[in-house]
């Protein structure tokens, strides 16, 4: 939802009364990810739930549940079975949910903008299928949560999980019983995650790191440059970059909030920068730790590393050199194969030409999450 957002709350606003459908479950060769959303008034159409394979379908579909004000939950698949609507010529399949939206249905939307706006994480949680509750929604915050599923051991249960969800940046489907159970699954909820974007921290201010920034932000992620040299470390050498930090490496490094979901690149090429920012870096949360130079570079900053205390365990997080090999030369096809391997990571591919790989070309599960 996040991409139509802009569109949709000028409807809104304006009082007007939509059919807003999202996929939430995906299988095989899906083409969206779960939380791609299509919004529908009157003619009028914002964003997409398959890249086209079905969107007439949904379009219809959409246009019918903002008449009725009756949500819908939709499976879209290749099979002749009547559970399928229309076939997905990728071969995969989703679901959909098309539910009415309007300042009465779901009042709480401004609040979710206007957080999302800000990069605050909220979640949005509804019930997608079940007995008496479909449509239900709650919307849910780090400290705080509004709306209600229903019941309020549901809501409990609901808020705990959503929580959860907005730490890791993930959306995705929960079950429940009737009453909040999680060993029942008489209830699907689809908590939609709005997180703020993962960060990306790039030390060294060269060449290469402004080809690295630039790739970070078509990826989404929020980047920053950070270079101890003033001369190096400009808003203008980085203009892709949100954020340009004249600092020790290491020492800003030890400053700033780490999770699961940030990417440590360094870029630095000299050992009185990348092995104290190492040092730190190899015991952070990030989900990514990568350093580029060559292998001799690598091996002696290793022994670097392990004279500086570090456990086999520690070193083993780290990539270098960084990146997959792509044969890469300038600094652009270097940001190139950086970004390959976050991908992988991300999605579990094995980095290898899909013309030799055989079964499904889309991953449904996440071994890392940088």
């Amino acid at each position: 939802m996040r991409d139509v957002l802009p569109e949709i709350m000028r409807w809104w606003r304006s009082g007007a009364g939509f059919g807003l459908a999202t996929v939430v479950g995906t299988w095989s060769s899906a083409p969206r990810p779960p939380g791609a959303s299509m919004a529908v008034r009157g003619e009028e159409v914002v964003g997409s739930v398959s890249g086209g394979c079905v969107e007439g379908a949904v379009f219809e579909l959409a246009t019918e549940v903002g008449e009725t004000g009756e949500p819908v939950l939709q499976r879209y698949g290749v099979s002749d079975d009547d559970a399928f609507a229309v076939g997905l010529t990728c071969g995969g399949i989703i679901d959909v949910f098309v539910e009415p939206v309007s300042a009465e249905t779901f009042p709480e939307l401004g609040e979710v903008a206007a957080s999302v706006e800000a990069r605050e994480p909220v979640a949005v949680a509804t019930v997608v299928s079940g007995p008496g509750r479909i449509g239900a929604r709650r919307v849910v915050w780090p400290d705080r949560s509004t709306g209600t599923l229903g019941l309020a051991r549901l809501d409990d249960a609901v808020d705990d999980d959503a929580r959860g969800m907005l730490a890791q940046g993930v959306t995705g489907l929960r079950r429940y019983g009737p009453q909040g159970e999680r060993r029942l699954d008489d209830l699907a909820v689809f908590v939609q995650v709005f997180a703020p974007p993962p960060r990306m921290l790039v030390f060294g201010a060269i060449d290469f790191a402004a080809a690295v920034a630039r790739v970070g932000k078509f990826l989404g992620y929020h980047v920053t440059v950070c270079d101890a040299r003033p001369i190096f470390a400009t808003a203008r050498r980085f203009p892709e970059a949100d954020e340009v930090v004249v600092k020790w490496p290491h020492d800003y490094l030890a400053s700033v909030e780490v999770d699961e979901r940030t990417v440590i690149c360094v870029l630095t090429h000299d050992p009185k920068f990348d092995v104290p920012l190492l040092e730190v870096a190899l015991r952070t949360r990030a989900g990514y730790v990568g350093a580029m130079g060559s292998r001799r570079t690598h091996e002696d900053r290793l022994a670097r590393l392990r004279e500086a205390g570090l456990s086999e365990e520690e070193l083993a997080r780290l990539r270098s050199p960084i990146g997959l090999d792509l044969g890469a030369r300038t600094p652009e096809e270097t940001a190139v194969s950086i970004a390959a391997e976050l991908i992988q990571l991300r999605w579990g591919g094995s980095g290898r030409p899909l013309a030799t790989t055989e079964g499904r070309i889309h991953h449904e599960t996440r071994p890392e999450t940088p």
